[in-house]
């Protein structure tokens, strides 16, 4: 039996950059501090790949432990977060729209004893995040 969602929204953004140039500045997770104020330091634990993990430190708080869960080059990663009971999948998708717009979407699908009061505060930067992940990709155009 699949547990149910108690918890979940999601963010979205366009962008003129192409699903690579999105998708290289998502396998570049050390790189991620230059565009996700929400990051102090993160670490990769192997390649970008189904069941790599990655430390997350955000800034004043303890680090977490995440792991991919899903990987499709160009078009999106989940990592998943456990704390405790408290699982938290976050996917990050994109899709072309056409030859000249590209959209990028977070969503969050918390579950368990407090999902409801934690996922909205992992996701609370996410508008932000994505505005400076679009301004690094489409900065990287120039």
């Amino acid at each position: 039996m699949t547990a149910r969602p108690v918890w979940q929204t999601q963010f979205g953004i366009e962008t003129a950059a192409s699903p690579e140039e999105i998708w290289a500045l998502f396998q570049d997770v050390p790189g991620w501090t230059r565009w996700n104020a929400g990051i102090e330091s993160i670490a990769l634990e192997g390649p970008f790949a189904v069941g790599t993990s990655f430390v997350m430190k955000p800034p004043g708080e303890e680090a977490l432990r995440s792991v991919l869960t899903e990987v499709r080059e160009n078009e999106c990663f989940v990592d998943e977060t456990r704390v405790g009971d408290l699982v938290i999948a976050v996917a990050h998708r994109i899709e072309r729209l056409d030859s000249s717009r590209t959209r990028i979407t977070y969503a969050v699908d918390a579950q368990g004893e407090g999902a409801a009061e934690i996922g909205p505060m992992i996701s609370a930067d996410f508008p932000a995040v994505l505005a400076a992940l679009v301004a690094a990709a489409e900065g990287k155009r120039s």
